[in-house]
């Protein structure tokens, strides 16, 4: 992996590991690098390899958990962090907990502070709209910006943790496991969640960024902000889209060539309009 690419995309130098240093990957990596599933609407299929995922974020794309978390992990890994992955599960507003590996989670230990003498943190940058900063593994009410979430032991996930979103979020919460996992844990549901007509991921386009004080949110074509202000607005041209996508979320798209930003916008206006009709 470029670890030293992955840094500059970050905007961070190499240092040694320490709680400071992770709060500090942590943050740079929700802000600047997109929650988003555009390469499913883009027709470009990928995998849950973390390093497959880190060049496409060093290239300046985003990615959802298995990437976003996947590629993390090797980078902390590589700095040094002692980092482990697990099978988690997120739930919806109204749905039943699991552990159903529609979400992958990281841990890091060995890096005790005065807010955390254990050392064991939850790491997640692969959530949305949730953590700005790593969470201390020990059960507690967190406040992050506007944002206020829980950590207590799973009802699911014998031995595990249960993270309780803020009421104001896109998801209820997620529950884990501690048992280490490899990535080919995530694979069956990567392709369901990446294919499937069902799959939120297809069914409607999904980008957000987290920053020290709320969240950017792109659901369609409806772009809001929950933190310094609440506001929504729709994008009724492509103009506005891609700019959106520039400006606020961190995503140019150099890579994408004019006919296929046409066809991406044809497809996203077309299911922004079926989503409103159903909704």
């Amino acid at each position: 992996m470029d670890t030293a690419g992955y840094l500059r995309r970050l905007g961070l130098a190499q240092a040694a590991p320490s709680a400071a240093g992770l709060r500090a990957l942590h943050a740079a990596h929700v802000e600047r690098v997109a929650y988003e599933a555009l390469q499913i609407w883009l027709d470009r299929p990928t995998t849950v390899d973390p390093l497959e995922s880190a060049a496409r974020i060093i290239g300046g794309r985003g990615g959802y958990c298995y990437h976003l978390n996947g590629a993390f992990s090797a980078l902390a890994t590589a700095l040094g962090y002692q980092v482990t992955r697990h099978v988690g599960g997120v739930q919806t507003r109204g749905a039943e907990p699991g552990v159903t590996a529609n979400h992958l989670v990281l841990t890091v230990r060995g890096l005790p502070d005065e807010a955390n003498p254990g050392g064991e943190w939850l790491v997640d940058v692969g959530l949305g709209d949730a953590l700005h900063e790593p969470l201390p593994l020990v059960a507690g009410s967190y406040v992050q910006g506007p944002f206020t979430y829980c950590l207590r032991p799973s009802e699911v996930a014998p031995g595990g943790w249960r993270f309780d979103h803020d009421p104001s979020g896109s998801f209820a919460g997620m529950d884990f496991g501690l048992a280490p996992a490899d990535m080919s844990a995530f694979t069956a549901m990567h392709e369901h969640l990446s294919t499937s007509p069902t799959s939120g991921f297809v069914r409607v386009l999904s980008v957000q960024r987290r920053d020290a004080k709320g969240v950017d949110s792109l659901r369609g074509l409806r772009l809001s902000r929950v933190g310094t202000w609440a506001d929504a607005i729709t994008l009724d041209t492509a103009g506005d889209f891609y700019a959106a996508l520039d400006d606020i979320f961190n995503l140019p798209l150099d890579d994408v060539e004019a006919e296929d930003r046409d066809k991406l916008w044809r497809k996203v206006h077309s299911a922004h309009e079926t989503w409103l009709t159903s909704a």
